[in-house]
């Protein structure tokens, strides 16, 4: 493949690519068995609580949330965590709980727990909504108020709506990489980034600038990192080492680099925000 990198200083102006291939993708293979179980266990607890907290990727704020929680909503008091917000783009903040209202959640807090910030304001708006007494009593977390927490596994909607809230899900880790494809989401990564025009990728690795071809950039990665691995190849005079960029440890370096936040703080909701109309005042 030809290589395709432009300065990084004129790469707000290039066109990128416009949509993400998404043809043959079988997302109902991504939801792991075993959450099925969880989900049903989940099912059986919700009525011997009384406040549910639902914790989900502040990067996905609107995408890939459980029904079942949606189905609960006016049934029981309902606070939405929405975690890893150092690790997430906010400058939509007000327009995310506006659309977060939309769909009837009054209750939401965004925290990053790994620093602590926020997450005291989860008790005082639990206290808030069922009082100070808690009835199921399971690992308590509060002694004043009296509170009690019953935790349940992280499970899935057993139907991911569309293939792209599959590669958000996975992108956020909620999704194993090896069921997408660990080459197929560092594309999906790189396409994101660069419609977002976030080319921290290209600081990061020393880059000579941004780029779309996910070979080149996974080839450029593997050269940086040194990894490279030795692969036999026939010729007509026998069998040859031949050095080789080693692209799925390209890969998932890039991916986990973007977990970890290195890459700068993304949004993967953008599409959506953009699509949602903006409340009037």
């Amino acid at each position: 493949m030809r290589l395709a990198f432009r300065a990084l200083g004129g790469a707000a102006g290039v066109a990128w690519r416009e949509s993400f291939p998404l043809g043959g993708r079988d997302v109902a293979r991504w939801f792991p068995g075993h959450m099925a179980k969880g989900l049903k266990k989940m099912q059986s607890s919700l009525k011997l609580v009384d406040c549910i907290i639902e914790v989900h990727d502040a990067r996905i704020p609107l995408s890939g949330r459980n029904p079942l929680f949606q189905e609960t909503l006016g049934l029981k008091p309902h606070v939405l965590v929405l975690n890893k917000m150092d690790l997430a783009d906010l400058k939509e903040q007000q327009k995310i709980i506006q659309h977060l209202e939309g769909e009837g959640l009054k209750n939401v807090v965004f925290t990053n727990c790994l620093q602590d910030e926020n997450v005291k304001q989860i008790i005082p708006t639990v206290t808030g909504l069922v009082g100070s007494s808690c009835r199921y009593h399971r690992g308590e977390v509060c002694e004043w108020p009296l509170m009690f927490l019953l935790d349940t596994p992280g499970v899935l909607a057993p139907r991911i709506e569309s293939v792209e809230m599959g590669l958000k899900l996975a992108l956020c880790g909620t999704v194993l990489d090896h069921l997408v494809g660990e080459e197929t989401l560092a594309d999906y990564l790189l396409y994101t980034l660069n419609r977002h025009q976030l080319f921290g990728y290209v600081r990061h690795y020393g880059l000579g600038g941004a780029c779309d071809d996910i070979a080149s950039v996974l080839k450029q990665v593997a050269v940086t990192l040194g990894k490279t691995q030795k692969v036999k190849v026939l010729t007509g005079t026998g069998d040859v080492n031949v050095i080789q960029p080693n692209y799925p440890a390209a890969a998932r370096d890039f991916l986990q680099t973007f977990r970890r936040g290195l890459l700068g703080p993304v949004m993967l909701d953008r599409d959506v925000l953009q699509r949602s109309p903006v409340a009037e005042p």
